[in-house]
């Protein structure tokens, strides 16, 4: 709780109807906030001591288990750094980053403790010296990324996609076909400094967020040029009395005020604008009092009053409205020349693009997830530049199919399919050149995206010729062995494609996410997973008539293509394993001699059972996660797992030997009577 006001305005009230016996626990950096909110109790998190602080700087330093010793070496100078930090972990953190990328070498550390700025007048606690280190030792082109980075609103989810492509249309990166590239290596370095903090909700470092002791120090470095507010901050005098560069403006929390649109129009010199949620346009309201824009991106408002003056952005890069109401974009959108980046992820009232959308030849960046689109402008292959493309959806008219405005695309790297359902043969599937596309990363495919389309229901295709047909264009929609994420849903065959099986021509060798959604007649995962080295996270969400997981799931390696060092276990990059809907679910054949996923970290089921030999395997699961699994009785002998959630299991009685067990949160479990041997909780 960073202020009194949410607790006196919002909080109190509510909170103040809980039964005898609650607690609620607040956590907050000013011991002012807590004597205000009149706590019962207050306990001070005392600093690390300078062991603690030593080990958690050198966990951050070390790469692999063999430096070691190279960096034991130098631990004089690194109690010195870490006494410096004042023990605080974050800001410990954040000098493990920036040591990383120096060497490990007496010189280098030296350098690091003896820097000037450890010597200046102090620092607020927020705007430490570490972060302040790790900041100075930044590239030029970084510095400007990071302090990008801090617009995020603090609750929404941009994937890196959208950071980078941000970065790019400010002109953040050096530019050319390599930036994308580019900014993919600054996104990572962010990560690596520890100035950012992956999201472990999401695989493969997809989402990243901001501590807000660092967002708060990267806003002070750029307060003369941009302005950051969250909900109850006064945003109104602020916008009257400077100008500014960017402003990210958040107004999406519950009893936050509206923001008027016509609070804008004294910033003239905007180059991005972000706003979120709670936004007040009405007719009359212009985009064009910035003409200097480049980046706009709007979420969870009500624009459609915008639409027509927006083509008057002559300078803008980057357009995102992201679950708005928008139904249309300006007909002469083609005005917009400089257009690289278009978002209309989750506009549920948008139903068509303009025709003159094909002459934006810079665009490279379209999404239309979760619109009402149905058609595209012929032509459109004529947009050669497009490395991202979300929500295609599959049509025919006449002779001619939508995929043909495929097959020309070659820079792609992430393609999404609609509504495939509609394609009539595996031919004018095999049109899109899925196959050919050398540098795509992503791929989804999926059938009956609009509402209404009928073709599955009561988990069986609507006949076995339909099922026959949408087998063989899956087939064919074959992606290189660059692929990393596939993503299918609503699929109605009764097989998976044949890409997807070990035996086939195209191994998935680059695989790490795997995400199988709604489908109802399919009945075996897919073989072999087990091979691929770099396999991170699986998820089978809704494959109600899969009865068996067996041996061709979980296998060891083949001996003849695999180096010696990738012996030792199956799915050796398995880090999160969610598995719902498989009501038909019977048995998962383990063979229990065979080491597997030393690095599983996370599992979600939702099953009718739990898999024999789940903690044989899972030596490494830190996280576990059942729902309404009705057979289990007792769950015990997880010795690796420190989180535990358990709903909706009606049989439950006992849960035991959990020895590192640390949270567990139960919800009608209502026959558990025993707890035991979980010394750490």
């Amino acid at each position: 709780m960073w202020g009194a006001d949410a607790w006196n305005k919002l909080l109190m009230t509510p909170f103040g109807y809980g039964g005898p016996g609650s607690r609620v626990l607040i956590t907050t950096r000013s011991e002012t906030v807590a004597r205000n909110m009149k706590a019962a109790h207050c306990h001070h998190v005392d600093k690390l001591g300078r062991e603690d602080a030593w080990s958690l700087l050198k966990n951050q330093v070390l790469t692999t288990e063999e430096n070691g010793h190279e960096v034991d070496v130098l631990k004089e100078i690194g109690l010195q750094i870490v006494e410096k930090c004042d023990g605080l972990p974050l800001a410990i953190k954040v000098m493990g980053g920036l040591l990383c990328s120096k060497e490990k070498s007496r010189f280098a550390w030296e350098d690091v403790l003896n820097d000037d700025i450890w010597s200046v007048s102090p620092m607020s606690d927020e705007l430490n010296y570490a972060i302040y280190l790790s900041y100075k030792d930044l590239p030029s082109c970084l510095k400007q990324c990071f302090l990008h980075f801090s617009l995020k609103p603090k609750k929404s989810v941009l994937s890196v996609r959208d950071i980078v492509s941000m970065w790019i249309c400010e002109g953040l990166l050096q530019g050319g076909s390599t930036s994308l590239e580019e900014g993919k290596r600054n996104y990572k370095e962010l990560i690596l400094r520890n100035l950012t903090e992956i999201d472990p909700s999401f695989p493969s470092q997809l989402i990243c967020n901001m501590h807000d002791v660092i967002r708060s120090f990267a806003q002070f470095m750029a307060r003369d040029e941009t302005l950051v507010v969250h909900n109850g901050d006064t945003t109104k005098e602020n916008l009257k009395s400077s100008n500014f560069l960017r402003l990210s403006i958040e107004t999406k929390g519950v009893g936050s005020d509206e923001f008027e649109w016509i609070y804008l129009r004294e910033q003239k010199l905007l180059r991005s604008l972000i706003l979120t949620g709670n936004l007040k346009s009405q007719p009359g309201d212009s985009s064009t009092i910035f003409p200097s824009l480049h980046l706009l991106h709007i979420d969870s408002a009500n624009i459609a009053a915008l639409v027509e003056s927006m083509y008057q952005l002559k300078h803008l890069r980057y357009l995102a409205l992201k679950r708005t109401d928008m139904c249309r974009l300006p007909e002469n959108i083609h005005e917009m020349k400089f257009l690289q980046h278009i978002s209309l992820d989750g506009c549920e009232s948008f139903m068509k693009l303009p025709d003159s959308i094909i002459k934006l030849q810079g665009l490279r960046f379209l999404d239309m997830d979760d619109t009402r689109v149905s058609s595209i402008p012929r032509g459109f292959r004529a947009l050669t530049n497009l490395s991202a493309l979300f929500g295609f959806p599959a049509y025919i008219d006449g002779d001619w199919c939508s995929l043909e405005e495929l097959g020309s695309l070659s820079q792609l790297n992430y393609l999404s399919l609609e509504s495939l359902e509609n394609v009539s043969s595996a031919l004018l599937a095999a049109k899109a050149r899925v196959n050919a596309k050398k540098n795509l990363t992503i791929l989804g495919l999926k059938c009956g995206g609009r509402e209404g389309d009928g073709l599955v229901q009561g988990g069986v295709s609507e006949s076995k010729e339909e099922e026959q047909i949408i087998e063989a264009v899956f087939d064919v929609l074959c992606p290189q062995p660059c692929i990393e994420h596939i993503k299918i849903k609503r699929y109605f065959g009764g097989r998976l494609p044949g890409w997807m099986a070990s035996t086939a021509m195209v191994p998935l060798e680059s695989l790490k996410i795997l995400v199988l959604e709604q489908l109802p007649c399919c009945t075996q995962l897919p073989d072999g997973l087990c091979r691929l080295p770099y396999l991170e996270w699986i998820k089978v969400d809704g494959a109600p008539v899969i009865k068996c997981v067996g041996p061709e799931f979980v296998q060891q390696y083949n001996q003849r293509h695999r180096p010696s060092s990738q012996l030792a276990a199956t799915f050796p990059k398995l880090q999160k394993l969610d598995f719902h809907g498989m009501e038909e679910y019977e048995e998962w054949i383990w063979e229990t001699e065979v080491k597997a996923m030393p690095l599983f970290s996370y599992q979600f089921l939702q099953l009718g059972r739990i898999p024999p030999g789940l903690m044989f395997h899972a030596m490494a699961l830190k996280k576990l996660a059942i729902w309404s699994v009705q057979c289990l009785n007792s769950l015990e002998n997880f010795a690796s797992v420190v989180e535990l959630e358990l709903a909706n299991i009606t049989e439950l009685a006992m849960i035991s030997n959990l020895p590192k067990l640390q949270k567990l949160e139960i919800s009608y479990c209502r026959k558990l009577k025993t707890l035991k041997d979980m010394d750490a909780v």
